[in-house]
């Protein structure tokens, strides 16, 4: 082979690895690009407060109860779960950044503790911020209060599984995996995932949205369905929010103080309690 050739050959080897760096370039600028848009359906208000249908579904039963759902961003995600006709509170939870609180009014009992002591937040590499991210609607990095513009790169976008509109979004995370379905065209999300691959199996949550309404200038998803597939309990937990009247009220207080009458009790017991009203 001449010296002729060899240019040639190494010419074209050149104009290869350069056509895959713009295409990669191209597609990775579009990956980011549909994340910002994902990042930026987050909306302005830090307070939302609506009246809430909760239910449960459990291998043996359902429950169906009223309540209020009360969000202050970065502070506290409440469920208040109301008695049905009399209106009157019977039980709460209550997520902060430090702690969760769960409050039984019935049995006059509650349950304070950090998410490494719930073992289902912890397992699944739950924290105050990434449920946050779940009630909101918004992505999420593990450990950290919001996806910043570094935030953006750690997150793999794969356009050729789109399902429909959607577009799966993942992020990898140890023994964690994260996947949010997105809307191509809106940024909105219409699915989030969470699996947690564990030595008892596969971990699941997932959180489906739908129903978007107009919330100020963007909009907000009024039906939440949530399933929980607890390997370690081989369990599966069905709940869904449905929302409505959704305000921005802030005159409320942030954080919740058992009265000295309550009695602190073990997680597992005032669960089976609340699942019971």
């Amino acid at each position: 082979m001449n010296t002729k050739h060899i240019f040639k050959g190494l010419l074209a080897l050149v104009l290869l690895v350069l056509v895959g760096t713009v295409e990669a370039s191209a597609q990775l600028k579009k990956n980011v690009e549909l994340v910002h848009k994902v990042v930026d359906q987050a909306l302005y208000q830090k307070n939302l407060v609506s009246d809430l249908t909760f239910t449960v579904n459990t291998d043996s039963r359902e429950i169906s109860v009223p309540g209020i759902l009360r969000m202050r961003k970065d502070e506290v995600i409440r469920l208040q779960l109301l008695i049905p006709l009399l209106r009157s509170e019977a039980g709460r939870i209550e997520f902060t950044p430090s702690h969760v609180l769960f409050i039984d009014r019935i049995h006059k009992q509650y349950v304070k503790a950090t998410y490494e002591e719930v073992a289902f937040l912890r397992n699944n590499g739950i924290d105050f911020y990434s449920l946050q991210a779940l009630f909101w609607n918004q992505l999420f990095v593990p450990g950290q209060k919001k996806v910043g513009e570094d935030g953006v790169y750690k997150f793999n976008v794969d356009t050729s599984a789109k399902n429909g509109p959607l577009v799966p979004i993942m992020l990898k995370d140890g023994k964690m995996q994260y996947k949010w379905m997105a809307n191509y065209q809106t940024g909105l999300i219409g699915q989030a995932e969470a699996k947690y691959n564990g030595s008892d199996g596969v971990s699941v949550l997932r959180w489906n949205y739908s129903d978007f309404r107009e919330f100020g200038s963007k909009t907000f998803p009024a039906q939440q369905d949530i399933v929980i597939e607890a390997a370690a309990k081989k369990k599966t937990i069905k709940a869904s929010l449905e929302l409505e009247k959704i305000t921005a009220n802030d005159t409320w207080e942030s954080f919740t103080t058992p009265s000295d009458k309550y009695r602190q009790v073990g997680v597992d017991e005032i669960l089976d309690k609340l699942m019971m009203l």
